[in-house]
């Protein structure tokens, strides 16, 4: 997260298009300095390579991140076959080649295969943690990098086109902690030849989408005047797939003391009762965001108190 030692008190969401070549953590601070925001934050990380949706938290939003990490994300990436790199995309050395190239019907075939929860081991290149060091920096120093295969959730997974033989453009709609370098990987194992990314774009996080972004430059044309342009989106668009629950003044001043509240009205209670224990609810009162709380045994506790 970036935080400036002083700022304008910014609360919301920018979704940007973030460029090619950049750290999500340098667009996220060349998008703070542009708007003086006091504090800000992204909602998942991408890689240098990669294009696209980087929603950047302002203020009390960032208090909402950990909602948007966890949502669904849609990329576009092309594949170039017969070439395995030590990164799994275009910016790595060249380790093994393979004159093998998957047909259409090979590779439409294989598809099915590559969808649903999966076991997926993640980049040597990524910045899981292994003995407290991050794995690229065990990489780049030479050492031996064994990540432990995870489940991950791939809800879709089509081939859009073959502009030539070497390559293959696909769309995957995918849940947290995917890697799309490892699709990448694992389906040219899968198809008897070898395979990385040579482009990636991401079109949505959740709520967030391509269509909505606006690039850096686009940014600094318009600087201060972004945050009241239409371009900032209100904190609770991160939260928008989680139940709204309504609360008195004195409720809702009560959650954000950090207690634990019971709503008075019968129809709040059966809600809760509905919903059940261990369910996310947006607590509001008035219309404004209170907090994003968490049900238990028929009360409601705060997880995160927002300051709006």
């Amino acid at each position: 997260m970036a935080k400036a030692r002083s700022g304008r008190a910014i609360h919301g969401w920018l979704v940007l298009d973030k460029p090619q070549g950049m750290t999500s953590s340098r667009a996220v601070g060349a998008a703070r300095r542009l708007l003086e925001a006091a504090k800000a934050g992204h909602g998942g990380t991408l890689d240098p390579l990669a294009t696209g949706v980087l929603p950047i938290a302002l203020g009390e939003a960032t208090k909402t991140v950990a909602w948007v990490v966890a949502g669904t994300k849609t990329y576009r990436f092309t594949l170039r076959w017969g070439e395995a790199r030590d990164t799994d995309d275009a910016e790595g050395r060249l380790t093994a080649a393979s004159p093998v190239r998957p047909s259409r019907a090979a590779i439409e075939a294989a598809l099915p295969r590559f969808t649903g929860t999966l076991r997926q081991r993640p980049p040597a290149f990524s910045a899981l943690k292994l003995g407290g060091k991050r794995a690229y920096d065990l990489a780049r120093e030479g050492e031996p990098v064994e990540l432990a295969p995870r489940l991950v959730a791939v809800e879709s997974l089509a081939l859009l086109g073959e502009p030539d033989p070497d390559h293959a453009v696909f769309e995957a709609v995918v849940g947290k902690g995917t890697y799309i370098r490892a699709l990448a990987r694992d389906l040219g194992e899968a198809l008897g030849t070898l395979a990385h990314i040579t482009a990636l774009r991401r079109l949505s996080v959740g709520r967030f989408r391509a269509e909505d972004a606006i690039s850096l430059d686009n940014l600094a044309a318009l600087g201060h005047s972004a945050a009241a342009s239409g371009h900032l989106l209100p904190v609770e668009t991160a939260l928008d797939d989680i139940p709204a629950l309504a609360l008195s003044e004195e409720e809702a001043h009560r959650l954000r003391c950090g207690q634990a509240v019971t709503p008075l009205r019968p129809c709040d209670r059966a809600r809760i009762d509905q919903l059940g224990d261990g369910a996310t609810v947006r607590a509001t009162t008035g219309g404004k965001l209170v907090a994003v709380a968490e049900i238990a045994a028929g009360s409601i506790k705060p997880v995160r108190v927002l300051n709006l």
